[in-house]
């Protein structure tokens, strides 16, 4: 499946509105991105696209990118270290086994919108908002 193809199938208004909810309860930032590319390596491509898209500087290392790579059929899940370092290995594992199943049937809106739902939920028990808090990244949905 080309880029252009997925992301047309997703609910973008959908996806920005979880984003933003997700957010809105936390210090965290998440977001999406979708590369026309196949990479040999998804989740190398998916870290250095964290890196590029400035999620390695937020101000507690909460920040945790959903990469997508259509073309080859493959996705990746990147947390930082702050939120890593608290929901560990199985967490991630968790969300990518659940996020399979839904990617498999088309369901590709709902798997991503029900990963937000989750990762909002770490980032809100680890991360909770605070007054001075602010929307450091775009909720977007980024491509290449």
């Amino acid at each position: 499946m080309k880029q252009n193809q997925f992301v047309q199938l997703l609910d973008a208004a959908r996806i920005v509105q979880a984003i933003a909810a997700a957010e809105l309860l936390s210090s965290g930032e998440v977001r999406l991105f979708v590369t026309r590319h196949k990479p040999a390596d998804v989740l190398r491509a998916a870290e250095l696209q964290f890196t590029k898209l400035g999620m390695a500087k937020t101000a507690e290392r909460n920040g945790v990118l959903l990469f997508f790579a259509p073309a080859s059929q493959q996705f990746a899940i990147v947390g930082d270290a702050g939120i890593h370092e608290r929901c560990g290995q199985d967490f991630w594992h968790k969300i990518r086994d659940g996020m399979s199943g839904q990617l498999k049937k088309g369901l590709y809106t709902e798997a991503i919108v029900g990963a937000i739902g989750q990762v909002g939920e770490v980032l809100a028990r680890h991360f909770p908002r605070q007054k001075n808090d602010r929307n450091e990244l775009p909720d977007d949905i980024a491509r290449d």
